[in-house]
C-alpha cells in the first residue's frame, strides 16, 4: 500500500490550499481515509476523515466549516480543501488509510509522507 500526498505550500491567513493523497496497492473501497498534521514540538492531530464507501466525513472541531474532505473513486485520491487558513493551521499534513475509523493516529496503519503547510500572518 502506497500514499502519495501532495499540495502543500506557503499561504498567507485567510488563504486556501487543497491537499491530495492518491491511493494504491489495494482495494480501498472498505477503508477510512483521514487526514492529521503536526507542528513542530507538538503530537500528531486528526484533521479530517471519510468513509470511501459511504462518503461519511468527519472533522476535527478546529477546522469544521474552512476545511472539506473528499474522494474521488475513480481515481483513488483523496482531497483536503482548506479555506481561511490561519497561523495556527501551519504543520506538516499527512494522509493516512486503516479499515476502521478512528481519530487517533496510532490507530492507523498506512501512512504517506508529509506535505507542509505553511500559513504566514
Amino acid at each position: 500500500v502506497q500514499l502519495q500526498a501532495s499540495g502543500g505550500g506557503l499561504v498567507q491567513a485567510g488563504g486556501s490550499l487543497r491537499l491530495s493523497c492518491a491511493a494504491s496497492g489495494r482495494t480501498f473501497s472498505r477503508y477510512y481515509m483521514a487526514w492529521f498534521r503536526q507542528a513542530p514540538g507538538k503530537e500528531r492531530e486528526f484533521v479530517a476523515g471519510i468513509s470511501w464507501n459511504t462518503g461519511n466525513t468527519y472533522y476535527a472541531d478546529s477546522v469544521k466549516g474552512r476545511f472539506t474532505i473528499s474522494r474521488d473513486n475513480p481515481k483513488n485520491t483523496v482531497f483536503l480543501q482548506m479555506n481561511s487558513l490561519k497561523p495556527g493551521d501551519t504543520a506538516t499534513y499527512y494522509c493516512a488509510a486503516d479499515s476502521v475509523f478512528s481519530r487517533l493516529a496510532s490507530r492507523y496503519d498506512y501512512w504517506g509522507q508529509g506535505t507542509q503547510v505553511t500559513v504566514s500572518s
